[in-house]
């Protein structure tokens, strides 16, 4: 089950389902992760794996939606080299600093930013959502923040907390564990809702900032021209896993809403998000 990752989170949920997968088909299954390059390298592997149902693709947004629309050129096609499977669940992530940041809201972020003339923040890739969000924060306020990309979040949270980094984002588990290690502080999160185990932070809608009501997901996909009974088989499971006490309850502890879809609804949402994530990327100026 190769994926690309952006960090803990999809690891753990990828091993969570692998695990699953292997009581339900008594098979052993193995998860590779594969950082970099913004998720490209991952799914470039996927896209030219035999479609014989034994390579999926745990993934986000990035490698099918934002980097269709930034890159001029892929080694794949978003569409035609791949089989939807699930989306399994939907989300937001949140922008964080460390826990002695001089500031508590988004607008004490801001401010700092004009009064020191600059920020740089760090996030998990080139057009990822956590850059996107950066971008539109920047031209918004009005203000200079310098984007640094690493090969995952836990990279770029240890040149924050080495304050290399004057804030970076986080998916919601991370943020929670480390608000509760007293490492770090949570100024909102991005997305359409709050999140449901960190219930005291806002939204960048509920703070004034407009424009950042995009929900990130967790996908699975298959190698392009799966036969149907195949992609059925892996549908079947995917939606009896996510729709399991446990399984939504790590959902939800991760900051995701679970969903557990058709093939056909996550090619809705994918479609949908392709106009939304190109009027963030002009808004944002990338």
């Amino acid at each position: 089950m190769p994926f690309g990752t952006a960090g803990g989170p999809i690891d753990s949920l990828a091993r969570i389902y692998g695990e699953k997968l292997q009581q339900r088909w008594g098979q052993a299954i193995v998860v590779e992760t594969k950082p970099g390059a913004s998720g490209i390298i991952a799914a470039d592997f996927v896209a030219k794996a035999p479609a014989d149902g034994y390579t999926v693709m745990m993934t986000l947004p990035l490698t099918h939606v934002n980097n269709a629309i930034l890159q001029a050129k892929l080694p794949y096609d978003p569409i035609k080299s791949f089989s939807p499977l699930s989306m399994l669940a939907v989300g937001g992530p949140m922008l964080v600093v460390r826990a002695n940041a001089p500031f508590n809201t988004l607008k004490d972020l801001v401010d700092h930013a004009r009064k020191k003339g600059s920020l740089s923040y760090g996030t998990w890739g080139n057009g990822s959502s956590a850059h996107l969000f950066g971008e539109l924060l920047a031209q918004q306020s009005g203000t200079q923040l310098v984007h640094a990309a690493y090969k995952s979040e836990a990279a770029a949270h240890i040149d924050l907390f080495g304050e290399l980094l004057d804030f970076a984002w986080a998916n919601p588990a991370t943020a929670r564990a480390q608000t509760q290690g007293g490492k770090m502080k949570v100024l909102g999160v991005a997305g359409t809702r709050r999140v449901s185990t960190m219930p005291q932070i806002s939204t960048f809608s509920e703070q004034g900032f407009k424009g950042f009501d995009l929900d990130s997901w967790i996908g699975m996909y298959a190698p392009a021209n799966l036969p149907v009974d195949l992609q059925n088989t892996w549908v079947t499971a995917l939606r009896e896993i996510t729709a399991m006490p446990d399984v939504q309850a790590k959902l939800i502890s991760f900051g995701f809403e679970p969903l557990g879809n058709t093939p056909q609804q996550f090619m809705e949402v994918f479609k949908a998000d392709f106009p939304r994530v190109s009027e963030l990327i002009k808004a944002a100026g990338v």
